[in-house]
């Protein structure tokens, strides 16, 4: 039987390129070979997308010692694509319908209880949760003590606590599955058209628009769950969903008079975002399509051992990833500051081509300490799979979660 890669691997260890050609070896040998590798290619996709997409369009300006969140989607409205480049929370949901359907499914065959099998996910999705908490709190009183603002404050950990927001939502939904595995997209697809057309058609109240957060979202996952029955299985079903999710999308944006950018944008009136808006949902649906298109190139890109070593590598520590890459935009800014001036590209408005320019050359400053926050904190992900997790395990896919990924 190969040996499956453990957290106790010491991957995090500068590694020579001989331990590197091991790694990848072991990787690729304690492999079945019935995974889906494009399943966690999609997840390693939509991961970076998040952390990309927050550290382009996210500017923390210092004005008169208050520090306030600026977007160059507001200076700058042709960078409005970006958006729809790196806002990839559809993909996520989808792969997560997918896997909690086909987890749970596998769960109830093997006599597990559902409130096991979800108290299970749960513990691992806000495992690492806790270290975040903690650090922040603990830096929250020593800025306060020091005599940080509040507004200033108040961004910061605004930052820092907005991806929450997602782990919630994606915490219901996967306590939703049973529900979900039964419910069709067009459903929850429904909720979000009429409460789009009385909030915005009828002058209806601004709070409805809330009830999207749970039917918006339901209906990537619901998708997933379809997959996980067998479903979605045609590449003509991914041509419907990305042509006709991107034709609603551009008619919703023409003629309805919803954002082109599909992330919140200060100062605009209505986010697509926030809460998710009928434009937000079939846009997601065009991502849905895109990313089933995709599964037959990524399969056939992942028989490369090297590459298939990365991508289970980051979807070990994927949620260290996600709930520590605000924080390493923030230190680095805040470093910044300790030089005298506003640097470009960092504390500046992000109003022009010399920020865009500056800002790319940040970016491998930003991934630097998001490794360090790596290096401090992938542990306490690990600790929630100890025993049983494992990046492969002989014979089926990993008893382990990424963001909430049951297997």
């Amino acid at each position: 039987m190969p040996e499956p890669l453990t957290p106790r691997t010491p991957v995090s260890e500068a590694p020579s390129p001989g331990a590197v050609r091991a790694l990848v070896r072991r990787i690729e040998s304690a492999t079945p070979p019935g995974r889906d590798r494009a399943l966690d290619a999609l997840r390693a996709l939509a991961i970076l997308g998040v952390v990309l997409g927050h550290w382009l369009v996210t500017a923390l300006i210092s004005d008169s010692g208050t520090v306030h969140v600026a977007s160059p989607l507001h200076y700058l409205p042709p960078l409005t694509p970006v958006s729809w480049v790196f806002q990839t929370l559809a993909v996520f949901f989808l792969v997560g319908g997918q896997v909690g359907a086909a987890g749970y499914a596998s769960a109830r065959a093997q006599g597990t209880t559902y409130r096991r099998w979800l108290g299970v996910r749960l513990a691992r999705l806000f495992g690492p949760v806790a270290a975040v908490v903690a650090v922040w709190t603990v830096a929250a009183a020593v800025m306060l003590g020091s005599g940080v603002g509040f507004e200033t404050l108040h961004t910061l950990l605004k930052l820092v606590l907005s991806p929450l927001w997602f782990l919630l939502v994606f915490a219901a939904l996967t306590a939703a599955t049973p529900l979900a595995a039964r419910l069709h997209p067009v459903g929850p697809l429904a909720v979000v058209l009429l409460v789009d057309l009385v909030r915005f058609g009828l002058g209806g109240p601004a709070w409805l628009g809330w009830i999207n957060v749970a039917a918006g979202w339901l209906v990537p996952y619901c998708l997933g769950a379809a997959w996980a029955r067998g479903g979605l299985r045609r590449r003509s079903t991914g041509w419907m969903l990305l042509l006709g999710g991107a034709a609603a999308t551009a008619l919703l944006v023409l003629f309805a008079g919803y954002p082109a950018s599909m992330v919140g944008v200060p100062g605009a009136p209505v986010s697509n975002l926030n809460p998710p808006t009928l434009a937000a949902v079939t846009f997601g649906l065009a991502q849905c399509g895109a990313a089933l298109l995709l599964l037959g190139p990524l399969r056939r890109f992942l028989r490369r051992p090297a590459a298939w070593a990365a991508v289970a590598l980051l979807n070990l520590s994927a949620m260290t990833v996600f709930l520590w890459h605000q924080t390493a935009m923030m230190a680095v800014t805040a470093v910044g500051l300790l030089t005298g001036g506003p640097l470009l590209g960092l504390h500046t408005v992000p109003d022009g081509p010399g920020w865009i320019l500056a800002r790319l050359a940040w970016l491998p400053v930003f991934a630097a300490a998001l490794l360090i926050c790596w290096a401090a904190f992938h542990t306490y992900e690990e600790r929630r799979r100890r025993g049983s997790s494992r990046v492969v395990r002989q014979g089926r896919p990993a008893h382990r979660e990424v963001a909430g990924r049951a297997s």
